[in-house]
């Protein structure tokens, strides 16, 4: 599941054509067609809203209802790879505790200082981190490996020429995600349901 970036606080929808969203459609769709023959199916995640908006964390919220719609249509033993980029790093890091979630793959992620990382304990964490963000300073997320592993997470992380928006050699950037999801996520999570182009999750209240 690819987790699209976000603001710090907004109470819009995202918008359709959001650089954030169509950046992860550009994933989901690269790592759908490398994958499709080995029984992956793929999906994108559209939030609510697009901020985080604090204590309230919506984007978090949101992946952990699609996980939860993930598991009630294909079975509790469905394994699920998180992919997430900014915001959506953030929340699928957060929710790399969850059930059926058999790895996390973080593209420069928003880790403020004190996210937490004890749920992340015995979990696979692979991040990759463009070296000129300025958006999100690449420090962020080498702190919050360094805590991680702390919490004995399985953590992986390289950076990359580049900055925040991975325009920069996309097909890098791609082609690592497509590897957590076949290397890690897959074999680590054991059977697969029948690929499918599966239809894209979108997060609502309750």
């Amino acid at each position: 599941m690819f987790c699209h970036g976000g603001t710090p606080a907004s109470i819009e929808p995202p918008k359709t054509r959001a650089l954030s969203l169509v950046r992860m459609r550009a994933f989901e769709q690269y790592v759908h067609a490398s994958t499709a023959d080995q029984g992956i199916a793929t999906a994108v995640l559209r939030y609510r809203v697009a901020g985080w908006n604090g204590e309230a964390a919506d984007a978090y919220q949101d992946v952990r209802w699609a996980i939860g719609q993930l598991r009630e249509q294909h079975g509790t033993d469905v394994p699920i790879v998180l992919v997430g980029h900014s915001m959506g790093g953030r929340a699928a890091l957060r929710a790399g505790g969850e059930p059926s979630v058999t790895a996390v793959c973080a593209l420069a992620p928003w880790t403020p200082p004190g996210e937490p990382v004890m749920h992340l304990g015995g979990q696979t964490v692979v991040i990759l981190h463009g070296r000129g963000d300025r958006w999100v300073p690449p420090r962020l997320s080498a702190e919050f490996a360094v805590r991680a592993r702390r919490a004995h997470a399985r953590v992986a992380r390289f950076t990359i020429v580049g900055g925040h928006g991975m325009v920069r050699r996309s097909q890098r950037w791609h082609r690592f995600a497509r590897d957590v999801v076949l290397e890690v996520g897959a074999v680590n999570g054991g059977a697969c349901r029948p690929a499918s182009h599966a239809p894209s999750p979108r997060a609502r209240r309750p």
